[in-house]
């Protein structure tokens, strides 16, 4: 625990003074460890300048050479700024945990059924799914391809279950061809960065599952968008929520979320379409928070580190949160 912590305050430190490699606002120092210049055991950091506007850190492993780091001024402190960050390229991340997942379940069911979607109608359905979600044709391509090829197993669907920081509870989405390797990553990460496993049905409960169309603030009217999705079926349109440090900037960034059903998701889209309105979809399915849990700046950042380096992780395909 002693370990930990001193790792912890290190990475604290790192990324108060860097803009972090991470979308995410991960601290560099944690991105670092996963290459074996980071240890919780074997840890030194000096720094060998400093300025306004840049350090150079050496960082230093007991069985490796000095690497020189070059870190830049602050970001990522604070709840807004914190906010700010997380919001940028979230949607691109997002759009690449689809494409690698949508990949996984093209493997699946061509092991199960072969690659002729014609005569493998899990396959169809599949590739079906991928069109409406505007999946890339050559990604689909490559996975028929890849599940041929020599060693390659089926992926198999597994959710873990996971205490965060504050009360926040977490679910891990994963679809892996190796559930040891799988529940071995997520259990280091869970706990290098402070969090629990939660026995399996203790998390859940707290989250439905839904169709979710997002819709970007700035690109539609919510009076407008209120009537044309409940006219299309939808069950609820979720405003994103607002702080009172929020800038005209930060509001236009945000999402609003249409939920459906499964059964209404496709005439939701149909009728966005129709109406001009940009949208982005799901990745299949999402879970959203029964009820919303608000905790400290503290406790905020350190869950979006964990769930940043859970998202890393190429079996993870999604991380949710009941975090406000």
């Amino acid at each position: 625990m002693g370990s930990y912590s001193s790792t912890r305050a290190v990475g604290a430190i790192l990324n108060r003074i860097s803009n972090g490699v991470s979308l995410k606002c991960s601290p560099n120092s944690f991105a670092l460890s996963k290459h074996g210049l980071l240890s919780r055991n074997n840890l030194l950091s000096s720094a060998s300048s400093i300025s306004s506007w840049s350090s150079l850190y050496e960082v230093k492993h007991w069985n490796y050479q000095v690497r020189t780091i070059r870190t830049f001024s602050p970001v990522c402190m604070g709840r807004r700024s914190c906010k700010i960050a997380g919001r940028k390229g979230a949607q691109d991340a997002k759009k690449a945990k689809l494409y690698s997942r949508m990949g996984k379940e093209v493997i699946s069911a061509v092991k199960k059924g072969g690659p002729n979607p014609t005569s493998n109608t899990l396959l169809a359905a599949i590739l079906e799914k991928a069109k409406e979600l505007d999946v890339p044709k050559d990604i689909l391509e490559r996975n028929i391809k890849r599940a041929s090829e020599k060693g390659q197993e089926a992926y198999i669907e597994k959710i873990y279950e996971v205490y965060g920081y504050g009360g926040v509870s977490m679910v891990v989405e994963v679809l892996t061809d190796k559930i040891n390797r799988s529940v071995a990553a997520v259990r280091e990460v869970v706990k290098d960065y402070g969090g629990k496993m939660a026995d399996p049905g203790s998390v859940m409960f707290k989250f439905r599952r839904v169709r979710v169309v997002n819709i970007k603030v700035a690109d539609a009217d919510k009076d407008q968008l209120l009537a044309i999705a409940l006219d299309a079926g939808a069950e609820d349109v979720i405003e994103p929520p607002v702080y009172e440090d929020d800038t005209d900037e930060d509001r236009s960034e945000s999402y609003y979320k249409v939920v459906s059903s499964s059964e209404d998701y496709p005439a939701i889209i149909s009728k966005l379409h129709e109406e001009g309105i940009n949208f982005e979809t799901d990745n299949g399915s999402e879970l959203l928070p029964i009820t919303t849990i608000e905790v400290d700046d503290e406790a905020m950042e350190l869950n979006r580190q964990l769930m940043s380096k859970l998202l890393e992780l190429d079996d993870v395909d999604a991380v949710y949160t009941d975090q406000m």
